[in-house]
């Protein structure tokens, strides 16, 4: 199984469009997530790729940027861009030339000083696109169970069988631990990183106390926190942040955690196969993390999520607020879901246009006014009618 057989047609108009508005465009995700196999889709017979891990491209760059890329028309992609930093005031330049005569696109591992780095070198020249791992519109509903106990990382996905799939996820946390870390400011040694991580994957799904993460490393509270925000700023973590309105009751105010790729998660806590995912203690958390990623790019909602709880019990997994229009989510693994005291404080406290019960079953059905259970496959359909 190829991942050239897997399509991701909306990924790639979100990147014609983008190329279309502005003159340079950024496709950011973490390593082997595809953004190097979508660019060459676009890429055509007048176009120009150069590969930053190449040393005769990197050497034609270091040499002369501006006259390497001046004279060049049509779409430019620059890959690995963040081992080239230096490049982006060039690009500033070229941008900025009557009739823009190319369009460039900057391929990164994301990294958060790249982010901050082209957002301020290339203010108003600059369109951002977030690339993950495969969802279940590209995968299809008959593959939902397979995408969540491997991930969406095209390799892991597609691997022969589960053994390669948990292999390749292993060696992409080794080379993480043992090389990209140190690159983006993390200064613990491999075996502390991969404990870090580990006690991540074992908090997935709750609030996240930075203090305590910190203790069982001997690290201070600062320290933990900004190596929790470098996870997150190369897309391996989402801190899910709390959702605030004055209701007359006392809201929890800590984030919660969860490792974004469900691959990742069970690779951590030493999950082979689909089976030992079902039978351990963690599979409830492990399908709220899964279910919720899904939903947050489904729904394109990075800058429209949150969670909600009240220090009296009542919580919501996922509010998606879009335009004055709020929905809530309940990620539930059962197959009978049912209505709680909870769910009718949340739909009435945060006046949500609807209620959706994500569960692993087929059927979609109303569990009570304004409450309906929902099949995680059924997501890109509601996603499209938001």
């Amino acid at each position: 199984m190829s991942e050239f057989l897997v399509p991701r047609p909306r990924v790639l108009e979100a990147i014609r469009l983008a190329l279309k508005r502005s003159p340079v465009a950024a496709l950011l995700g973490p390593r082997q997530c595809g953004k190097t196999t979508l660019a060459r889709q676009l890429t055509s017979t007048d176009s120009h790729f150069f590969d930053l891990e190449s040393s005769l491209d990197r050497q034609s760059l270091a040499v002369a940027a501006e006259g390497t890329l001046g004279p060049l028309r049509g779409l430019v992609v620059l890959d690995e861009v963040q081992t080239m930093p230096e490049l982006l005031p060039v690009l500033r330049v070229l941008a900025d030339r009557r009739g823009a005569p190319a369009r460039f696109l900057l391929l990164g591992s994301a990294s958060p000083d790249l982010i901050r780095g082209a957002s301020e070198t290339l203010a108003g020249r600059l369109a951002f696109v977030q690339l993950g791992g495969f969802d279940v519109n590209e995968t299809g509903p008959d593959n939902t169970a397979r995408l969540w106990a491997r991930g969406g990382f095209p390799r892991s996905f597609l691997a022969e069988d589960d053994a390669g799939s948990y292999a390749w996820r292993q060696d992409f946390i080794e080379t993480f631990l043992s090389r990209d870390a140190a690159r983006f400011g993390i200064a613990l040694p491999p075996e502390g990183l991969r404990r870090f991580w580990t006690m991540i994957a074992h908090l997935h799904g709750g609030p996240l106390n930075a203090a305590e993460l910190g203790r069982a490393l001997s690290l201070d509270q600062k320290t933990a926190s900004r190596y929790v925000d470098i996870l997150c700023g190369t897309f391996l973590v989402r801190r899910l942040p709390p959702w605030f309105e004055n209701t007359g009751k006392r809201l929890v105010k800590a984030p919660k955690i969860y490792l974004r790729d469900s691959g990742l998660l069970h690779a951590l806590l030493g999950l082979r196969t689909p089976a030992e995912v079902r039978s351990h203690p963690r599979l409830g958390a492990s399908w709220e993390g899964f279910a919720l990623e899904q939903t947050v790019g489904l729904f394109q909602a990075e800058r429209d999520a949150y969670f909600w709880g009240t220090h009296g019990g009542a919580e919501l997994d996922l509010l998606i607020t879009r335009g004055g229009v709020r929905v809530g989510f309940e990620f539930k693994y059962t197959e009978s879901p049912a209505t709680t005291k909870s769910m009718r404080v949340a739909l009435a406290d945060l006046k949500l246009k609807q209620l959706f019960v994500v569960y692993p079953g087929q059927r979609r059905f109303e569990l009570d006014q304004g409450i309906t259970a929902l099949p995680l496959p059924a997501l890109p359909a509601e996603a499209t009618n938001w």
